[in-house]
């Protein structure tokens, strides 16, 4: 690959206003873009080596991780294929937020999955409005 488009790719990767996060098959963060710097509020140093539960709301957790550790032990899930996942998350300062995601999981060459990355944006301000409008009229 030529030194232009290294650079692309990490600028791409680094600089996209969508977060991207990368977790290994144990689930501990190993790439945390600008993008979740500002959807989540930690930076990339504060990340890196953390589990995924930072950004899983508490009750959610235990789900997360069943799912998470099915995904990397069967290599299947329905969301690497381009289908969009929307979940509550966290911030660093407490609030939740509504994001919605893709993945790709990152395989071996015998096809095990070394980790899994996540594309995730925010629909916080489109869910609120979504529930809003499925509020009847008496309520509003």
């Amino acid at each position: 690959m030529s030194p232009d488009v290294d650079r692309f790719y990490r600028t791409f990767v680094t600089e996209t206003p969508d977060a991207i996060v990368y977790a290994d098959a144990e689930g501990r963060i190993g790439f945390w873009n600008k993008g979740a710097e500002r959807l989540f509020g930690f930076s990339e140093a504060e990340m890196i080596g953390k589990p995924l539960d930072c950004i899983v709301p508490e009750s959610l957790r235990q789900r997360h991780r069943l799912g998470f550790a099915q995904t990397v032990r069967t290599g299947r899930t329905r969301y690497g294929a381009g289908d969009v996942l929307a979940v509550p998350a966290l911030r660093r300062d407490g609030a939740r937020i509504s994001v919605e995601f893709t993945i790709l999981p990152f395989r071996d060459r015998a096809g095990r999955i070394l980790g899994i990355a996540a594309t995730l944006r925010d629909v916080t301000k489109r869910f609120e409005e979504m529930k809003s409008l499925r509020k009847p009229a008496s309520s509003q």
